[in-house]
């Protein structure tokens, strides 16, 4: 069974956390992760730079912008992550941009992704009816979970088709704005949270843009599975190094 799914699972809420491939500097990938899984993280989200990041706010922008200038590129991290299996069991997610898997050969890049033990992709750009009609079959070949993105505008028959080609969980954000740490959530993400939870879905939903805090995560996770910390890890990232992980995880929850 594919590890995201084994940890969906388990009768906990899910940390996850995503940092950038790369950054603060070009080899501290591996550790990362090691420290993340080390501290109690369920779930991690590897983000493989790309130029041009639509849906990332300023801080997550900046990173991508410095783990290029570092030297950041797909094969590499494909070369840093090649033994990653032998210390690290969590389910593991590579989130970018299309158009370097696709650069790279769809089939190329998931295959490398299944020899290196990737459990899924989030590539917020690749359309729900382009993956199904092009794509599909070869995530599934190789055992590749395509996660989908929903935001408070999604319409109900939306949600409903993307909970259908789901078979992982949806990534619920939380806001239509671009990635950042919020202090709180208001009437609104309480009512969009709300609102999904009533739909009862088949696939768990696990929340994205916004956490930053224990607060914050127990908001989001009231009437979900779990929550994805970003922005708030890397503005971590920045001002401490990668030293002190398990610091942040810690006061999360």
């Amino acid at each position: 069974m594919n590890r995201i799914k084994q940890k969906l699972q388990e009768d906990k809420k899910i940390l996850s956390i995503y940092f950038t491939a790369g950054y603060p500097q070009l080899n501290d990938t591996v550790k990362i992760i090691q420290d993340l899984e080390k501290n109690g993280v369920d779930l991690i989200e590897i983000g493989l730079p790309f130029s041009d990041p639509l849906a990332d706010g300023p801080t997550i922008q900046e990173s991508s912008t410095i783990a290029l200038k570092n030297g950041m590129h797909t094969e590499l991290l494909f070369e840093q992550l090649k033994d990653i299996r032998e210390t690290v069991s969590i389910p593991l997610i590579i989130m970018g941009y299309f158009n370097p898997v696709f650069q790279y050969g769809v089939e190329a890049f998931c295959q490398k992704c299944q020899e290196i033990g990737i459990d899924g992709l989030i590539l917020p750009d690749l359309p729900l009816d382009v993956y199904q009609e092009e794509y599909e079959p070869i995530f599934k070949k190789y055992g590749l979970i395509n996660v989908f993105l929903i935001t408070p505008q999604t319409s109900e028959a939306r949600v409903r088709a993307i909970d259908k080609a789901s078979d992982g969980f949806i990534y619920m954000v939380s806001s239509a704005s671009t990635t950042g740490a919020k202090s709180g959530f208001g009437a609104e993400q309480t009512q969009y949270f709300n609102r999904i939870a009533s739909m009862e879905l088949n696939n768990p939903q696990i929340v994205g843009f916004g956490i930053s805090n224990s607060e914050t995560f127990d908001q989001a996770t009231k009437n979900t599975k779990g929550a994805i910390i970003g922005s708030a890890f890397i503005k971590h990232l920045t001002q401490n190094g990668v030293e002190q992980i398990g610091d942040f995880v810690n006061q999360i929850r």
